[in-house]
């Protein structure tokens, strides 16, 4: 019989099991987090979804072909239908997409509403990289670079609105928006969960007690009426950016209770151990022993709780907006855009104004997997449970 010992595939395959093993044990907290969420399919679909949204918002003035808030720019395209670009026609086919110029008439037939009338003996060619409307990049950077346009007339992708604004366009812009209203609320909350909690948790005692009658007291403030309230204060004559900004401050004042109380739960637990009796016998400051010590062994913890929380305040940022208590034009954001399909006339004819409501579920559920995706990886204990 072979003698397998010897046998240099099996050696070899030993030899790689033995590194793996190896690799395992000397891999740091946030390597076996990542090495068991890319096993998981669904989190990892999410997340390249996830990723592909935050990059055509964050590139949503050089993706998107027009200014999203100018109104009236295709006058003769109100309430228009999606235009997609072909390549082929009646006339054969071409290397470079293009569009029929479209003219619209009342029609009789159909009780004077718009009827389209597309000329297909005549080509408007898509353009690449074009000269367009002037946009700062990031917000610093000058541009007025487009990924596409059209040499003559317009191109709208999913169609236009009532103002005539494109829809494309508009739809990319919101999705940055309302992913900046949650990343302000999320910071805002997750530096006060840290601050209240660290300090409610290291400290204990009748501060604990005071600090969880406030923070109880803040649980029990329903969100709606509270936004009632605020918005019939909010001065007519601001700005969108300072209505931006107010909206962020209240999802962020009103969303740290919850991880705060998961801080310190974690704190309470965690003070009396060996190490913090260490540290702070080495003289270790309580404000040392909580940032070098205790918060680290709940990193991850808090990480997954953020991405958790982050689609509930985009959430609360539509749900706001929708009802007319958060953003509104010339603010394009997710809540503003879905306040045109409550209209009886959009839902029998401008079925297009839907288009943002599959992004805007696209982009929770994304947060929603990728979430749970990362519990479940920072969770050592998981995979024994399944």
């Amino acid at each position: 019989m072979t003698d397998l010992s010897q046998d240099p595939q099996t050696a070899a395959d030993e030899a790689a099991l033995d590194a793996k093993k190896q690799a395992y044990f000397t891999a740091s907290q946030g390597q076996l987090i990542w090495a068991r969420f890319r096993r998981q399919r669904a989190a990892m679909i999410a997340a390249r979804v996830l990723l592909l949204l935050i990059l055509s918002g964050l590139f949503a003035p050089f993706l998107s072909p027009y200014d999203p808030t100018a109104k009236g720019r295709d006058a003769d395209y109100l309430n228009g239908a999606p235009q997609i670009p072909q390549f082929c026609d009646k006339n054969g086919c071409s290397l470079r997409p293009f569009m029929h110029p479209v003219t619209r008439e009342r029609s009789l037939a159909t009780n004077f509403r718009w009827v389209e009338k597309i000329n297909e003996d005549e080509r408007l060619y898509v353009q690449f990289f074009v000269k367009g409307d002037s946009y700062r990049l990031f917000g610093l950077i000058p541009g007025s670079l487009h990924l596409f346009g059209m040499e003559e007339g317009y191109l709208h992708l999913f169609g236009t609105d009532a103002a005539g604004k494109d829809i494309f366009s508009r739809t990319l812009h919101a999705v940055w928006t309302s992913l900046q209203v949650g990343t302000m609320g999320v910071v805002i909350s997750f530096v006060l969960a840290l601050v209240i909690g660290g300090v409610s948790g290291f400290y204990g005692g009748w501060l604990d007690s005071v600090i969880q009658m406030v923070t109880d007291a803040i649980r029990t403030v329903p969100a709606i009426p509270l936004f009632m309230a605020i918005a019939a204060f909010i001065p007519a004559e601001w700005s969108a950016e300072m209505r931006f900004f107010f909206i962020s401050m209240i999802l962020g004042l009103i969303g740290w209770p919850t991880l705060a109380r998961r801080i310190r739960t974690h704190l309470l637990t965690e003070r009396n151990q060996d190490y913090v009796l260490a540290a702070q016998l080495a003289g270790a400051s309580p404000a040392h022993v909580i940032r070098r010590h205790l918060l680290p062994s709940f990193t991850s913890y808090i990480i997954v709780d953020l991405v958790i929380s982050f689609p509930y305040m985009v959430l609360s940022e539509t749900a706001l907006s929708f009802i007319g208590l958060g953003l509104k034009d010339p603010v394009n954001s997710l809540g503003v855009m879905l306040q045109n399909v409550t209209k009886s006339d959009v839902l029998l004819n401008y079925q297009w104004y839907f288009i943002p409501v599959l992004f805007f579920i696209a982009l929770v559920m994304a947060f929603v997997f990728v979430g749970d995706g990362l519990r479940d990886a920072a969770d050592p204990y998981s995979e024994t449970r399944k």
